[in-house]
């Protein structure tokens, strides 16, 4: 097997179901309609503003991405490329992308409500609050963890931070040129587009250093401010560069792939529990999604998908687009990590590495991830393979590759960081709606925007300072999947309970995503948790404690969605959606 045959595979299917089964979902299951969006009906200059169809691309990818689309499908790897391609090609497009496409499309229907708002209104009430309070807790540990891994990334490439900084300039003129000037929106991008090279360029030029601790001062400011501003002043253009930026890159990735005819140099299959999470030989399933998590499917998709995009789109006509298109560009960009590592990822590895990763399947399961820390981890082995390819067949510089590589992952991670925070002030304003009768002052001042930003940035920057967002990250794979799970049955209601479509080839993913993220979570608990316990009991007790909550709140879901409330029955059959 060769790299040119797994890229055009890769996107000749991705074509192909985008246009067929994508286009079924959209005709007889979303039944896509010309009525007017919240951004429009519920314009408020703020949050809800509509956007060009390609700017909302741009911002939807750019904060779902994040590390993760890199970091998952690099680590999956080491069960072969063969099991970690599949479960990326087939969750993406059978539960990624519909997960995806529900969550956005059911928050048009409703307002640009939240998934967690949606829930509550489908299937339980108390499904809904409880949803809302553990989307809330896991949108203040991704802050911290994406906070902390910025960080550290700052600190260690300094050229990163100068470059994303000359990039949020370059956003706001791009914003101007936008929305002020009314520049033709051609032109206008391809302004933007150079403003973005010269960014990389100055980046390199003009390294910024500064320490962990001041970093984390600077986010701390800057995701109040960005999760406070209206959208179409940072977020929207800074993202439609984003969206550039990863066309760019997997452009130049996939014409490389596509050119280089490289064979694979590393086994399609290992063995089925490679040693993975905590050194402990972890099954493939149920284990996986823990792992690939955004390459595949992922929670967060739903919050954002619900929460940001729902309230600027302009069009139902844009939602395919946007939400099914977008986790299957996420799933190609994963496609081309596990490529470029597979056929370039022995070659960045001192002698010794590679020795040890090429005298059997099973060695390499067993070595894999050790090698890969040696040159970075999972975002060092990609950077270097993907700079190593696209050097050796468009001659392209290899230092530039690296901080394109790198900006990647820079650009999608600071971009999640202040839209979580904009999320979590969502959240947060949906958490006390229940004050709005009771006391109209409280919750006017609670869900102040400056107020809502600023609770979510202090304590997640808070547990990022400190460092005690380790003892809870652990858990965070298991919390996102769970949420995919709660995401994709609130859709499967939606369909079926509202929309009255065909809800069998929503409702079967789901429950097999359902049992699937239980059983993984089953075996965390009672395989790696007692590994970390040996090493630290206090994190231990911690992470069992929350998977355990995870797992009875999971539960609770499939009791609730199997046992609806009667008046919420009643409710659901008399109105029209």
């Amino acid at each position: 097997m060769n790299s040119t045959v797994l890229i055009a595979v890769g996107v000749l299917l991705y074509v192909i179901l985008y246009h067929t089964y994508g286009r079924y979902l959209r005709k007889e299951v979303v039944r896509e309609s010309d009525a007017e969006v919240p951004s429009k009906r519920l314009y408020d200059g703020v949050d809800f503003v509509p956007a060009n169809r390609y700017v909302l691309f741009g911002h939807h990818f750019a904060s779902v991405a994040g590390a993760a689309p890199i970091v998952g499908p690099a680590i999956a790897l080491a069960w072969g490329w063969l099991p970690a391609l599949l479960w990326v090609w087939l969750g993406n497009i059978f539960i990624g992308a519909v997960h995806d496409y529900l969550s956005l499309m059911s928050s048009v229907r409703y307002d640009g409500h939240s998934v967690q708002w949606i829930a509550g209104k489908v299937i339980k009430k108390r499904t809904g609050y409880v949803f809302a309070w553990f989307i809330f807790f896991v949108l203040i540990l991704v802050v911290a963890a994406f906070g902390a891994v910025l960080g550290k990334l700052y600190v260690k490439q300094p050229a990163v931070p100068t470059a994303y900084i000359f990039k949020i300039f370059s956003a706001f003129f791009l914003g101007y040129l936008f929305y002020k000037v009314k520049m033709d929106f051609r032109l206008a991008t391809v302004i933007g587009i150079v403003l973005l090279i010269l960014s990389i360029i100055l980046g390199e030029k003009l390294p910024l250093s500064a320490s962990y601790k001041t970093w984390m001062v600077i986010f701390f400011i800057y995701i109040i401010v960005a999760a406070s501003i209206p959208v179409h002043v940072l977020l929207q253009p800074r993202d439609y560069l984003n969206a550039w930026l990863l066309v760019g890159g997997l452009v130049i990735g996939g014409v490389s792939m596509l050119l280089a005819f490289s064979s694979v140099k590393i086994p399609a299959v290992t063995v089925y529990s490679a040693p993975i999470i905590a050194g402990k030989a972890t099954p493939f399933w149920p284990v996986i999604p823990l792992i690939v998590a955004c390459g595949s499917l992922s929670g967060f998709h739903a919050i954002v998908a619900s929460g940001t995009t729902s309230k600027q789109i302009s069009s139902e006509r844009d939602g395919l687009f946007i939400g099914y298109g977008g986790m299957l560009t996420e799933g190609f960009l994963s496609t081309i990590v596990v490529v470029a590592i597979s056929t370039y990822g022995l070659s960045v590895l001192s002698p010794e590495k590679t020795a040890l990763l090429t005298s059997g399947a099973a060695d390499f399961a067993k070595n894999y991830i050790g090698a890969a820390k040696s040159v970075g981890g999972p975002i060092g082995i990609f950077s270097k393979s993907y700079a190593e390819v696209a050097n050796a067949v468009l001659h392209l510089p290899k230092g530039f590759l690296v901080i394109l590589a790198s900006m990647w992952v820079a650009s999608f991670a600071m971009t999640t960081l202040d839209t979580t925070n904009r999320l979590a002030r969502y959240t947060f304003a949906e958490i006390f709606e229940p004050l709005k009768e009771k006391s109209r002052g409280m919750y006017d001042f609670l869900t102040n925007r400056w107020v809502a930003s600023t609770v979510p940035a202090a304590i997640g920057i808070g547990l990022a300072w400190s460092g005690a967002w380790t003892m809870l990250w652990p858990a965070f794979g298991g919390a996102n999947q769970m949420l995919a799970s709660i995401a994709l049955m609130t859709g499967a209601a939606w369909v079926i309970r509202v929309q009255k479509s065909k809800g069998m080839n929503v409702l079967i993913p789901a429950l097999f995503l359902w049992v699937t993220v239980s059983l993984a979570m089953v075996w965390y608990l009672f395989v790696a948790v007692p590994t970390f316990y040996a090493k630290d009991p206090v994190k231990a007790i911690v992470l069992a404690v929350m998977v355990v909550i995870m797992l009875a709140l999971n539960v609770l879901l499939i009791y609730d969605y199997f046992k609806p409330e009667k008046e919420l029955e009643a409710q659901l059959e008399a109105e029209k959606v």
